[in-house]
């Protein structure tokens, strides 16, 4: 038995180191006609070979620019001054990623989180927070998907039809005040 595993062993490790060798011959002669090109243009062909994705396999999106989403914001937060409340605004762009977030004097310490929550969940859904909240009542599992707020206060921001961004605003007294509010950021940009 004894002399068996031994054999077993020897042979394992002479499986391996093969297998070592292989990969790094297999690497070297990789990097050596890597290095080999004759040419620019067949270094560039190889170059290309390996680049990326084919034309056909990409995608174009738009995205609201940094200066619109704070335009945007800022036109929310005078908007909600102009009637003496006390919000956050957030912008968040096409894939949830907070562009912008603006704390109006005066805003609770809660309205920052959740109108970042809400502007996501209007991008998410491309649609307003108030008709979401109102389809819970059909999939109540809708609010347990992470970093949506099912809460009115959000718009989306679209773009020949698509959403481009989200605006969300909390800290009125009422969901419909912040959707009020949202909507005035993306009036700002004449959409």
């Amino acid at each position: 038995m004894r002399h068996t595993r031994a054999r077993g062993t020897s042979r394992n490790r002479l499986l391996t180191g093969g297998a070592v060798l292989a990969v790094l011959t297999a690497g070297g002669l990789g990097t050596v006609a890597a290095n080999a090109a004759d040419s620019p243009a067949q270094a560039s062909a190889t170059t290309a070979a390996v680049s990326g994705p084919a034309r056909g396999e990409l995608t174009r999106t738009t995205h609201l620019t940094l200066t619109a989403a704070t335009e945007a914001a800022q036109a929310a937060v005078d908007a909600a001054e102009r009637e003496n409340q006390h919000v956050s605004v957030a912008v968040v762009d096409r894939n949830g990623n907070t562009l912008v977030t603006l704390r109006g004097d005066g805003a609770g310490p809660q309205s920052y989180e959740s109108a970042e929550r809400k502007a996501f969940t209007a991008v998410s859904w491309n649609a307003p927070t108030s008709e979401l909240a109102e389809r819970l009542k059909q999939a109540p599992n809708l609010k347990d998907i992470p970093g949506t707020l099912f809460l009115g206060g959000g718009a989306p921001v679209t773009a020949q039809g698509a959403p481009v961004a989200g605006i969300g605003v909390a800290g009125a007294p009422s969901g419909d005040l912040d959707e009020k509010f949202a909507r005035a950021g993306v009036a700002a940009l004449g959409r």
